[in-house]
C-alpha cells in the first residue's frame, strides 16, 4: 500500500506544496513545530534514507538545500534545522525547520495553523523557492 507521502505526490490527498521538481517534492508539515516547517521527499517510495542509492540521498540532499535557501528568504528565521527521523511514515522524508534558537526543533510542540495561514505561507515559501530550481 501506498505510503501517505506518496499519496500526496499523486494529488489523492490535498496538500500546501512548495516545491516541486522530476524526482522530488515538498510540501507543508500540517502539524508543523514551527511556521513553515516543510517535508521534503523523493517520489519513489523508500522508507528509510540510507536505502536510497547514493545519487538519490545526494540528489535529495541538493534538492533540500534549495528549498531550504527559499524557505529562510520566506520565513523570518536565524537558521533552517533539518532533521532525518523517520518513524512516522514509511517514506523518506526531510524536515525543513526554520529556528531561531535549538528549541525551536522541539518535535513534541505542534502547532495547529488555519488552512488560509497554511495556504498563504506555502504560496510565499513557493515564490521564494522557484528561482532556485531554475
Amino acid at each position: 500500500m501506498a505510503s501517505i507521502f506518496t499519496r500526496i505526490i499523486n494529488g489523492e490527498i490535498p496538500c500546501y506544496k512548495v516545491a516541486e521538481d522530476e524526482n522530488h517534492f515538498a510540501f507543508l508539515d500540517i502539524n508543523p513545530v514551527s511556521k513553515g516547517h516543510t517535508l521534503v521527499v523523493p517520489k519513489r517510495e523508500v522508507s528509510y534514507i540510507f536505502d536510497l542509492s547514493e545519487k538519490e540521498y545526494i540528489d535529495l540532499q541538493l534538492f533540500a538545500k534549495k528549498v531550504a535557501h527559499g524557505l529562510q528568504q520566506a520565513m523570518p528565521c536565524a537558521r533552517i534545522g533539518e532533521a532525518v527521523i523517520g518513524l512516522e511514515v514509511p517514506h523518506t522524508h526531510i524536515h525543513l525547520v526554520p529556528i531561531t534558537t535549538e528549541a525551536d526543533m522541539n518535535f513534541s510542540h505542534k502547532l495547529s495553523l488555519p488552512a488560509e495561514e497554511m495556504q498563504q505561507i506555502a504560496e510565499r515559501i513557493s515564490a521564494a523557492v522557484a528561482p532556485y530550481l531554475k
